[in-house]
């Protein structure tokens, strides 16, 4: 049966973005009436939080919109696994569960683009801090030159529990060593401001539970609405001012504000199929034009990676011995299932994770050709050029991966500040069927002269003595070490980081290719808001879940004060 009731403000999707939105705008004084819908379940199952098995969880259909990318020019025409979390807590449900806030250069460069002061570091970090609970306890012998954080830099009593693993893999603490050895710095704490060199991950989980945006639900007032299994087609528009939202069965009525928080992929489906966007693409679909914004899922960014992987000599790891016998896994598993302990709390639940500057980068003439303003943000102290991780869980994403091979180390490479801008373009006149996704992979020549240097910075350090005396063999690598050999390992193995932005993007009132200002106003719709990575104007130097949530977070108060909720 059709429902219709009427709420001061919808927000359409609960992820990171959303989730945060909706509680911190229930939560002001005021009490809003406030209506969070999401297209998927509520993704109640305790077991969907096991930490060690955060890495496939996107494996779950019910909780991935399954989305691909078109086929990828650079990389041999693939098309490419492209996750979307689905249910409550979004991507975060499904994402692999590295929580680092990147470079505070990354946002001064925000507020610099926007004109707003309210997305520079000192402004984001009090909110990541009001958001997080911190657990930075360690097992015992691990030493202060490979994990230092300062309390002035993390919260203790927010929503979000993030933290280090409590039991750690043998292999960890001798990888910082391993790092440094090989010439790379080591930090002892990523989430400071500055992520350069290599630091023990900190995750978004805590005590072998994975956290989610979820979690911020928990606890929320009764002017909160929560409806899943909602997904919106389009905007109820009267005139050039947004009402509602319309799903397949229902209408839901804002007498103040909807704010779309679906996601850099879904966003621009939703504003498309509401007539609002492209004008050609809108007309060639026959959804009649109520506003023509031709940037409308342009500008799509993201991060990529391909991996290194190198078997290990016996006793170097202890991996084999759990995820070589099911039998210890299953034991493993009613552990966790009877106490929340045991080894799926420790095998995946950790690692090395560092962000670095290519040297000499500065000097290539693809630097070189950039336009001044990137070459200034990309020469700031605390925006990293690459990206390197260990103990990724290789053996689940590699096909035929050989099973007496268990113990093996893999580093995944990731190169940062990718210059290509995609798009994402309207394929069907059907609301529920999805956009088509091009992110232009390796697309530039500066993201394939950076894509080069990274993997060259990473073989030196698998090459270095300090590495090598532990490992037998290459398992997955380039051919040889010329940049034609590099750049064809990317295109055979890129795979997205799932860290998609920019497609509704944020800038200043007069910015042409901007749609939203920075009080996240959609320009030229009243009572529309937009608030999640699909407006973040950078590309931040980060696992981009943090960001998502803070976006909320700023939203919220923008909210709150511009309608005197206080």
């Amino acid at each position: 049966m059709a429902v219709e009731k009427k709420y001061d403000f919808i927000i359409v999707g609960a992820g990171p973005a959303g989730c945060a939105l909706a509680r911190n705008l229930a939560l002001a004084p005021q009490k809003p009436s406030v209506l969070l819908l999401e297209a998927g379940g509520d993704n109640a199952d305790r077991d969907l939080r096991i930490d060690g098995k955060r890495w496939i969880t996107f494996m779950k259909e019910e909780m991935n919109w399954g989305y691909k990318t078109s086929p990828q020019e650079q990389c041999g025409d693939r098309e490419i696994d492209y996750s979307r979390g689905k249910g409550l807590g979004g991507s975060s449900a499904i994402n692999f569960g590295v929580y680092t806030v990147g470079a505070r250069d990354d946002y001064e460069e925000w507020a610099r683009l926007t004109g707003d002061d309210a997305f520079s570091w000192s402004k984001m970090q009090a909110r990541f801090k009001r958001l997080e609970s911190f657990h930075g306890d360690t097992p015992d012998g691990i030493e202060k030159k490979h994990v230092d954080p300062k309390p002035e830099d993390h919260g203790t009593n927010g929503p979000l529990h993030v933290g280090f693993a409590k039991q750690w893999e043998k292999d960890i603490a001798p990888m910082l060593d391993t790092v440094a050895e090989a010439g790379f710095p080591l930090n002892p704490d990523h989430n400071s401001g500055n992520p350069i060199g290599m630091a023990a991950m900190i995750n978004s989980s805590h005590n072998g539970l994975r956290s989610t945006a979820k979690d911020l639900l928990t606890g929320v007032p009764d002017n909160l609405t929560i409806l899943t299994g909602s997904p919106v087609r389009r905007l109820l528009l009267e005139g050039n001012r947004a009402v509602g939202v319309e799903t397949r069965d229902n209408k839901f009525w804002a007498s103040k504000e909807v704010i779309l928080s679906a996601g850099a992929l879904n966003n621009p489906k939703i504003l498309m199929h509401s007539g609002i966007g492209p004008s050609d693409q809108l007309t060639k679909y026959s959804i009649p034009v109520v506003k023509d914004v031709p940037t409308i899922g342009q500008g799509l960014r993201d991060h990529m990676f391909c991996p290194l992987v190198y078997t290990c000599k016996d006793g170097h790891t202890d991996r084999a011995e759990f995820y070589g016998n099911q039998a210890v896994m299953d034991e493993a598993l009613a552990q966790w299932k009877a106490d929340g302990t045991g080894p799926w709390t420790k095998f995946g639940c950790g690692g090395c994770i560092g962000y670095f500057k290519i040297p000499g980068l500065a000097e290539t003439k693809e630097f070189q050709a950039l336009p001044p303003a990137e070459r200034s943000y990309l020469e700031k102290e605390t925006v990293p050029h690459y990206e390197m991780i260990t103990h990724f869980p290789i053996h689940w994403f590699m096909p035929n991966f050989p099973s007496d091979s268990l113990n093996c180390s893999s580093v995944l490479v990731f190169y940062a500040n990718a210059q290509a801008r995609g798009e994402v373009t309207l394929q069907s006149s059907d609301p529920d069927a999805p956009l088509r996704f091009d992110p232009k992979f390796l697309g530039t020549e500066f993201d394939r002269r950076v894509a080069i240097g990274s993997l060259r910075e990473a073989l030196k350090l698998v090459k270095h003595e300090s590495y090598a005396k532990d490992t037998k063999a290459m398992l997955a690598g380039p051919s040889g070490d010329s940049d034609e050999e590099l750049l064809a390992y990317w295109r055979q193995t890129i795979s997205s980081s799932w860290h998609m932005t920019g497609t509704v993007k944020m800038g200043k009132k007069e910015d042409e290719d901007a749609a939203v200002d920075s009080d996240f106003r959609f320009k030229g719709i009243e009572g529309l808001r937009v608030a999640d990575m699909s407006v973040v104007p950078v590309l931040a130097s980060c696992h981009v879940q943090s960001v998502a949530y803070v976006t909320g977070i700023t939203c919220a108060e923008k909210l709150i004060a511009q309608h005197g909720l206080a």
